[in-house]
């Protein structure tokens, strides 16, 4: 379906003429229009935006997004392990744009797709011909009792965020003993292996440098039934604990922190329903509930759980065929990485170029993903798989084992990357072993 076809003619929101008529010395912003909106400067968004620029120059592209600093998240977990300070990781936006988009600084408060417009919290009305949706995701930390009133302070941390990772060095160097408890939610979250990765940083530094592993039991407690979705690396990771002598608590929610009585309460799901437990904590790392943010759950485009709805293989919207999404917020059954949104972009490029040429949508992703499994300061599983829990190794290795050579690349190659070439919209790197792999698997 064409989007020209969908459009109307635009108008201010109800509340902007309203006001208008009640105050005439009010003046509304004047309404936009860009051929293609992108709503997200992150990694998925200023991925996509540049690779549609490598294609066609011609292209009319705004970024909508608030921030004015760009974030390598992945790198946070390296931060609260105290391998990089948080500068590392951080860029100003203006400076990973691409060359020919326009940066939209403002936060969206309302999706209109019957209408073919995006409105901020300024009240501004941007209108596309095609939109895509990539805002990443949203951290509820309100859904953990007193959590947010006691992060930073008495042990209590999160690597989800810019604010408090480089808090969780600080908790882990100058740990004494008890107990470490490492947190895993309920709900979806991004970069699902981050909240063990800082707790086997933890557990070395607790054994080889401060010499408190006697006195300390770390304990990852999880909503979850097992270490990982994909049971060979889930395997991987029962031995990876069972060595550590770290102590696993599974069907374990979060729900309250206590901060005065040092106390993380959970409910707990047994066999005969779920029953209230408390574990007392010497410092605790929390993996916050995340979701779709409130504008998405909020609009025509949202679907199950409140995830943009779109189908798994093209990226194209299910209702509304001039949308897109990838990355956090997009319905993708995948886990939620950077690694992703980079294998996500090119479907979702050629797909969207396919769409404006009026040719057939054909492009279809399998559902890759990574999640750089970092099991100690010198050896990470590199656990790359897709749709259905296919393993997907880029390089002729057997990747449910632990590597030195992955380690590196996790902390010092793929940052690089990062910032040179994935956010340059240039192709996936691995990609050149596929031939080699397939050869092998025969």
């Amino acid at each position: 379906m064409s989007p020209t076809a969908q459009q109307t003619q635009s108008t201010q929101p109800a509340e902007q003429i309203h006001q208008n008529l009640s105050a005439p010395e009010a003046i509304a912003p004047p309404v936009k229009h860009h051929q293609i909106v992108i709503v997200g400067g992150g990694a998925a968004g200023i991925t996509v935006a540049a690779q549609l620029l490598k294609r066609n120059r011609a292209l009319d592209i705004a970024i909508i997004e608030p921030s004015d600093k760009h974030y390598y998240q992945p790198g946070w977990t390296l931060v609260g392990g105290g391998v990089s300070p948080i500068d590392k990781f951080i860029r100003d936006e203006k400076d990973v744009i691409p060359n020919g988009a326009t940066w939209i600084q403002a936060r969206v408060a309302k999706l209109d797709p019957d209408r073919n417009r995006v409105i901020t919290e300024a009240e501004q009305v941007i209108e596309y011909d095609y939109l895509v949706l990539c805002p990443g995701i949203q951290i509820d930390w309100h859904l953990i009792k007193g959590l947010k009133e006691a992060l930073g302070r008495g042990g209590v941390t999160s690597n989800y965020s810019k604010d408090y990772a480089p808090y969780t060095w600080e908790t882990i160097r100058n740990f004494k003993g008890g107990n470490a408890l490492f947190t895993y939610p309920a709900t979806p979250i991004k970069c699902g292996g981050a909240p063990q990765k800082v707790m086997y940083m933890a557990d070395d530094t607790f054994k080889r440098h401060s010499g408190v592993g006697v006195n300390t039991t770390v304990m990852f407690c999880t909503a979850g039934a097992s270490m990982f979705a994909v049971p060979e690396y889930s395997a991987s990771l029962d031995r990876v604990v069972a060595r550590r002598g770290i102590v696993t608590k599974f069907k374990h929610n979060l729900k309250e922190i206590k901060a005065d009585t040092q106390e993380a309460i959970f409910d707990v799901t047994t066999d005969n329903g779920v029953e209230e437990v408390s574990l007392h904590y010497d410092m605790i790392h929390v993996a916050p509930p995340m979701s779709a943010p409130d504008f998405i759950k909020q609009s025509p485009l949202a679907g199950a759980g409140g995830w943009v709805d779109v189908d798994k293989a093209t990226l194209q919207h299910t209702r509304y065929a001039n949308v897109f999404s990838l990355g956090d917020a997009s319905s993708l059954p995948t886990s939620k990485t950077a690694a992703a949104a980079r294998k996500q972009a090119p479907i979702l490029v050629q797909n969207l170029l396919s769409l404006i040429q009026s040719q057939p949508i054909a492009a279809e992703y399998d559902g890759y993903t990574c999640c750089p499994l970092i099991t100690g300061y010198n050896s990470t599983i590199m656990a790359e798989f897709a749709y259905g829990g296919k393993l997907a190794p880029s390089f002729p290795l057997d990747p449910t084992q632990e590597r030195y050579s992955m380690y590196l690349a996790k902390a010092y190659v793929l940052p690089w990357l990062y910032w040179n070439r994935m956010l340059k919209g240039e192709g996936f790197e691995a990609d050149i072993f596929k031939p080699l792999n397939k050869l092998l698997r025969r």
